[in-house]
């Protein structure tokens, strides 16, 4: 006998689809974003010269994040050197902020390059960040087909951005020249 589990906010990913096919992505909505109310409607955490930093809407686990270049490029090797850097480097300050924030102790990172791939937005690369607990559910999503996210995005939105505030300053390279 089959069951029925009902997902609401996936009619919101399936018609958010057509709707970034006729205007910008939401990667570059994102990154353009400016002011507390645009930045926190796109829920970015925050943004470098070169990379944004933003909370996945459509979470495979509590606290993921997406890192994108700002830079609307389809593949990480169409980045520059200071563009793949930056990805790098705001990875990373992401996983700090996640063991911080959520406590987590391990994390899938990557690309999915390409629609054949899984991207998502195949136009505009963009990094994964999913941290990971022992025992945690993913066995939910291969057995049960669902996902348990235990807190409300907006809830976790508000305790990052608390803790980003503690988090020491990151110092940016361009070219090779330290800036502050």
């Amino acid at each position: 006998m089959s069951q029925s589990l009902s997902a609401p906010w996936r009619m919101d990913y399936i018609r958010s689809i057509d709707r970034h096919a006729s205007g910008p992505c939401f990667l570059c909505a994102a990154a353009a974003a400016a002011g507390l109310s645009q930045r926190r409607e796109g829920l970015v955490l925050w943004d470098s010269p070169l990379s944004v930093v933003l909370m996945n809407r459509f979470p495979y686990a509590n606290g993921h994040l997406l890192i994108a270049s700002k830079a609307h490029k389809p593949d990480p090797t169409d980045l520059t050197d200071d563009e793949a850097a930056d990805l790098t480097r705001q990875t990373f300050r992401a996983v700090q902020l996640l063991r911080r924030a959520v406590s987590a102790q391990g994390f899938n990172i990557g690309m999915n390059v390409g629609r054949v791939a899984g991207a998502g937005v195949p136009g505009h690369i963009h990094q994964h960040v999913v941290p990971r607990w022992g025992g945690d559910v993913n066995f939910m999503q291969v057995v049960g087909e669902v996902r348990v996210i235990p807190e409300a995005i907006t809830t976790l939105y508000d305790e990052l951005l608390r803790v980003i505030a503690e988090l020491p300053p990151v110092v940016a390279i361009n070219a090779g020249n330290p800036s502050p």
